[in-house]
């Protein structure tokens, strides 16, 4: 069974209308269509799942998906590591922590990390073929997604990755917005991520949605937004023990 601290809510396969020991009603209403679902899940590049402890987060997805994560790599300087779980040939799951073999940094580990009392779902990006124009398109629409931006990491077998994203910093919805990224040349992520698990869908919950839902309007994409109490993130995976939502 997953962990209670990891706010994780049990699916059986055969019915998303039932939730293991969780209060949560799913109707018909909750979902999106299938179109938009497809169109959706399309766009997502990766989730990012935010930890104060790698190590045993890794451990706790393993036991709840069935699926071991394999080692990412680490940020340098930026203080923080990652493990992934492949969630389809172009999207996965991404683990990510504090790195102990590097000094603290000195600005903010990303995704709130320093200041997590437990895991979460703090973001996911989307997929572009070119970040500036995305960019360039929002600010004409008053949403400002922050400077194009340069990223890389090592693999633990020495292939360089890097990438350009809009900056993970600038936070729009409380991580429900996405932040957009391009791996040009390198090899995509998911390739070499542990497979077994795909994600089925994506939405989201937010204290004022429809401003949320007008903003991700301009930005074309379909993800659902329904009112919360705080802004949450929550993806229904499924994996080799079955169908599950983490938030």
């Amino acid at each position: 069974m997953p962990d209670r601290g990891n706010r994780v809510k049990m699916i059986r396969t055969i019915s998303l209308a039932t939730v293991v020991g969780a209060s949560l009603v799913l109707s018909a209403s909750t979902f999106p269509q299938e179109g938009n679902i497809s169109r959706l899940l399309a766009t997502v590049d990766h989730v990012v799942y935010a930890t104060p402890d790698l190590n045993q987060t890794i451990e706790s997805v393993d036991r709840l998906l069935g699926v071991h994560p394999v080692n990412g790599g680490q940020h340098l300087g930026r203080g923080t590591r990652n493990a992934l779980v492949a969630l389809g040939p172009t999207s996965y799951l991404e683990i990510i922590g504090p790195d102990p073999e590097q000094p603290r940094p000195a600005a903010p580990r990303p995704f709130g990390i320093d200041a997590l009392p437990r895991p979460r779902i703090a973001g996911w990006a989307a997929k572009t073929a070119d970040v500036a124009a995305v960019v360039r398109s929002a600010a004409a629409n008053g949403i400002a997604l922050g400077a194009p931006t340069p990223g890389s990491r090592r693999r633990p077998d020495g292939v360089e990755l890097s990438w350009e994203y809009t900056d993970p910093r600038v936070v729009l919805g409380g991580g429900v917005v996405p932040f957009f990224i391009n791996w040009g040349h390198s090899p995509h992520p998911a390739l070499t991520a542990a497979p077994g698990a795909s994600l089925e869908g994506l939405r989201a919950e937010h204290p004022q949605p429809a401003d949320i839902q007008r903003i991700l309007n301009n930005l074309k994409i379909d993800l659902p937004v329904t009112q919360g109490t705080e802004p949450a993130l929550i993806a229904t995976i499924t994996g080799r023990r079955g169908r599950v939502e983490l938030r």
